[in-house]
């Protein structure tokens, strides 16, 4: 049987077994050293032991550095102890599932393939619905008054999962604006002139709606987004025992439609802070000194 394990520490951490309650750490200060003390949790919650676990799916984010980095390389310990299949997944392609799944009264519905009557084809010789075009601003805190962030269009989204598209298919399909990572105010412009683009070719207005931590925390600057949608303060996986296997479903689904599986490797779209230092002064007359002039 198959046993399969999700870490996430794009922001905080969400530990659990596919199929079960997530066990959530929302205290970015202590999720760190919680996370052993948290997979053992999950093991005992399914009643498997570390060993049984045949696959783990990690967050790659992107997300600030000391969370993310600390949950991938748990996820590559436990891989390394259990040789269990290790798969990566971005939170943002997550947050733009999260966006398409999410019912009127907060539940998700199933991930299938299965066609319904919101999703089908239009007829040719129906006119257009006037319902507008949903696209989903999907974000995560990068603190520094700063947010990780990807559009998207709900509906190819959509049609991409049902297709069987790839990664790169589906990023080209439906990512209007690609990940990447800006300040509020400069995203809701680039989100806004995204948007009118997309309106003018299709003749339908688009609603925007914004998922992702830091979501509340910049809702001022979502105020200026043209035809804003809802906002939400939350992710996928977080989102109880349909949310955790909605997340591991999506990893699977990109699995079995990549050419290679996506690497569980951190994505942090921030240059280090680390810098090469500057040279040390030029004294007049003389070339650049050097260390051996010092002594």
């Amino acid at each position: 049987m198959a046993h399969t394990l999700v870490i996430d520490t794009s922001y905080g951490s969400t530990v659990g077994l596919a199929g079960y309650e997530p066990i959530i750490e929302t205290d970015s200060r202590t999720h760190v050293e919680r996370l052993q003390v948290n997979i053992a949790r999950a093991c005992d919650q399914a009643g498997i032991q570390s060993q049984d676990i045949t696959r783990i799916i990690v967050g790659t984010g992107p997300g600030p550095f000391t969370g993310l980095r600390a949950g991938i390389v748990t996820a590559k310990a436990l891989d390394f102890a259990t040789g269990a299949q290790l798969i990566g997944q971005d939170i943002l392609d997550a947050q733009a599932l999260f966006g398409i799944l999410r019912n009127g009264d907060g539940s998700l519905s199933p991930v299938t393939g299965e066609q319904t009557e919101q999703d089908a084809e239009p007829d040719p010789d129906t006119p257009e619905p006037a319902s507008p075009r949903r696209l989903i601003l999907a974000v995560n805190d990068a603190r520094r008054r700063q947010l990780y962030f990807q559009l998207t269009d709900a509906q190819a989204y959509r049609n991409t999962l049902k297709a069987s598209q790839t990664t790169e298919q589906r990023s080209r399909l439906a990512t209007l604006i690609g990940m990447d990572i800006d300040y509020p105010d400069t995203i809701v412009q680039r989100v806004n002139a995204a948007a009118r683009q997309l309106q003018d070719a299709s003749g339908r207005e688009c609603r925007i709606d914004v998922i992702g931590h830091g979501a509340h925390r910049y809702s001022e600057a979502w105020n200026r987004l043209e035809h804003q949608g809802t906002v939400l303060d939350a992710s996928l996986p977080e989102q109880g025992k349909a949310g955790l296997q909605a997340f591991a479903e999506l990893a699977m689904t990109q699995l079995n439609n990549a050419a290679t599986p996506a690497p569980a490797e951190p994505l942090y779209l921030r240059r280090p802070d680390v810098s090469i230092p500057n040279p040390l002064k030029h004294v007049l007359n003389h070339g650049a000194a050097t260390a051996a002039d010092a002594r």
